[in-house]
């Protein structure tokens, strides 16, 4: 694309010089062709070396984040809020790194060779989610990278889930998402690009930290939070406190999930909580009837409580 221009450039060059110059014409032209062929490799080489330039996360992850955005351009006239009280949270993952259950770990070793193959990625309603901010209203940076895990439940079908992604909501109450699903046969659904922003827990806070982005709404964890979801059994559907419970196929493949983000963003474990404890306004009590014990067997076999 850049050399046949200029092959069309120096023919119409040498003809003219050729005709008025002669040998001197030719040499010119040969120092043109010269100094335009070093040119052309080295913008060659720059082209190569970016090819194979591979991003880090943080290169990643400044991509897919907006600075101030424009919606919040006036929240120097709005009074910031104060930082929300800190809430204790003793993770129930203890440190384990004997007594690991070896059919466990060979199965999730097993599985997990082809996990990443398996996992669905269904695109969902832009509405319903957004970039990660570095910069709050009023002009202070914030860090966007995920560093904790907030575990929910669907309360609904997971078709039922899907579907809600899929549908605009232009009214910001409205807007809801995660950023993996794990139905009851185990089955993992990537809607949420984990660079991006999910909206799973709106007025929600962790160890007294929140991040507000924008001066309308308090703050929330979900510009520093992954969330992930699990698809609830039938009899969960009518509410209450608790219900039957999740399958076997969910805790294996919630497990391999939580060992590729803990593995990618440097997550500990102390760090993946609940939608419960996080949520500021008392609503909320998801993922109901979850078995620590169950993630505990799981996460020690891929060693990631050692």
């Amino acid at each position: 694309m850049v050399r046949d221009p200029l092959t069309r450039r120096f023919k119409h060059l040498r003809r003219r010089l050729e005709g008025r110059h002669g040998i001197l014409a030719i040499g010119s032209f040969g120092l043109i062709v010269s100094l335009s062929s070093v040119i052309w490799l080295s913008s060659s080489d720059v082209a190569l070396t970016q090819s194979h330039h591979q991003p880090s996360l943080l290169e990643l992850l400044d991509q897919v984040t907006s600075g101030t955005p424009n919606q919040l351009d006036d929240a120097s006239n709005r009074m910031r809020p104060d930082p929300p009280e800190s809430s204790a949270w003793r993770s129930p993952l203890t440190r384990q790194c004997k007594g690991i259950d070896d059919q466990i770990r060979k199965r999730l070793v097993k599985l997990k060779s082809s996990f990443k193959q398996q996992r669905e990625r269904i695109a969902i309603d832009p509405s319903n989610y957004g970039k990660r901010y570095s910069v709050n209203p009023w002009k202070d940076s914030i860090d966007p990278m995920p560093r904790m895990v907030v575990l929910h439940e669907t309360a609904n079908s997971l078709t039922s889930a899907i579907n809600t992604f899929k549908t605009p909501h232009p009214n910001d109450h409205d807007q809801v998402s995660y950023h993996t699903l794990i139905g009851m046969n185990g089955r993992v659904v990537d809607v949420v690009d984990p660079l991006h922003r999910a909206y799973g827990a709106g007025y929600s806070a962790f160890h007294g930290e929140w991040a507000v982005t924008n001066p309308e709404f308090m703050g929330s964890v979900n510009n520093f939070a992954l969330h992930l979801s699990l698809e609830t059994p039938p009899d969960g559907y009518i509410g209450g406190r608790h219900h039957s419970g999740y399958t076997e196929q969910q805790y294996d493949a919630l497990a391999l999930v939580l060992d590729d983000w803990m593995e990618t963003f440097r997550i500990p474990s102390e760090a993946i909580t609940t939608h419960q404890h996080v949520d500021l306004g008392g609503e909320r009590g998801d993922p109901r009837s979850f078995n620590w014990k169950k993630l505990q067997v799981r996460m020690a076999a891929l060693k990631r409580l050692c």
